[in-house]
């Protein structure tokens, strides 16, 4: 699997984590940013996003102070399903239930909890049970 991985200043030493953790077993895209100078965190939500779009991708992680601000910039790409977790459940029931293919994270979790949260994300299939497959197709027509 291709993952896309990408933070701010804010999340750039958990990114590098992240990346040493990931590197054995996935195909990752590092989408920046490569220091902790201060950047615009939408920069880096929209290039990962954009790759979810492109489909150069099939996953993405993000990782600012919150998350809260990645989600919301990554969210306003077409096709993304960006979902910001706190723990492990919210991981899971986002893929199983939502179909989400982004990941935002916060740097201020423990690293041992962000490499449980993105395992879960990573590895859980989307249950395709009708009603939430009908809930998502109401999400992504809203508008048309």
């Amino acid at each position: 699997m291709k993952i896309g991985i990408g933070s701010d200043h804010g999340g750039y030493l958990v990114k590098e984590e992240i990346k040493k953790y990931l590197k054995d077993k996935y195909e990752l895209i590092d989408f920046g940013t490569t220091s902790t100078d201060s950047v615009d965190y939408p920069k880096y939500a929209f290039l990962v996003g954009e790759a979810i779009q492109k489909k150069e991708i099939e996953k993405g992680i993000l990782i600012c102070t919150t998350g809260i601000g990645m989600s919301i910039a990554c969210n306003k790409v077409h096709g993304v399903r960006c979902a910001k977790v706190d723990n492990i459940e919210e991981a899971r029931l986002t893929r199983e239930h939502n179909n989400s293919n982004v990941v935002a994270l916060s740097a201020k979790k423990g690293i041992e909890e962000i490499k449980q949260m993105i395992d879960i994300f990573l590895t859980t299939e989307f249950s395709n049970e009708e009603r939430h497959s009908r809930r998502n197709h109401m999400v992504d027509t809203y508008g048309e």
